[in-house]
Order: C-alpha cells, then sequence, then structure tokens
C-alpha cells in the first residue's frame, strides 16, 4: 500500500474516482519513484499514459466534438441521398412521358 500520507490520499482520491485497487495502488507509488531520482518504471509510465488517453477521450466526449462533426456529416448524406432520389424520380418520369 502508499507509504507517505500524500501517497495515501492520492490512493484514496484515485479509489474514489473509480480506478482499480491495483492500478491506484502502482500510480501512488509513482511520486516515490520519481522523487528519488530514478526514472519511472515503463508499465507506470504507461499507465499514466493509459489515464491520460482516458481524460482526453472522456473530455471529447462531454463537449460532443466529433458527435457534432457526425451529425454534419449524417445531414449531408441524408441530403446527397435525397438528391439523388429525386434525380431518379424525374428521370423515371420523363422515360413514362415519352412512352
Amino acid at each position: 500500500m502508499a507509504k507517505t500520507k500524500q501517497s495515501k490520499k492520492l490512493y484514496s482520491r484515485m479509489r474514489a474516482s473509480g480506478v482499480r485497487k491495483k492500478i491506484a495502488r502502482q500510480l501512488s507509488e509513482l511520486p516515490a519513484h520519481s522523487s528519488a531520482g530514478k526514472r519511472v518504471p515503463k508499465p507506470l509510465r504507461e499507465a499514466v499514459e493509459r489515464l491520460e488517453a482516458a481524460v482526453v477521450e472522456a473530455k471529447d466526449h462531454s463537449r460532443r466534438g466529433k458527435r457534432k462533426a457526425a451529425g454534419r456529416k449524417a445531414a449531408r448524406t441524408r441530403a446527397a441521398k435525397a438528391n439523388s432520389r429525386r434525380r431518379a424520380a424525374r428521370k423515371g418520369a420523363r422515360k413514362r412521358a415519352k412512352s
């Protein structure tokens, strides 16, 4: 478990926010690794990168940036399909009128 008071606070804060015990324990030990002047172990660095990626994804999702773009694309697609149907209907009407 976390050794210092600061590490314990970090651990309990991460657990409260839904991080799993094992990951929270490893991440709460991170300051001890980095403050000793040693390079932080690769699995811990990767865990931090994964957490950062999750935070970025959550922020993007909450801002609806990608959803907005997806909505615009869907609207363009619907309009293009409607135009295609209109053209086909006109072509068919002209053909029926000739015969």
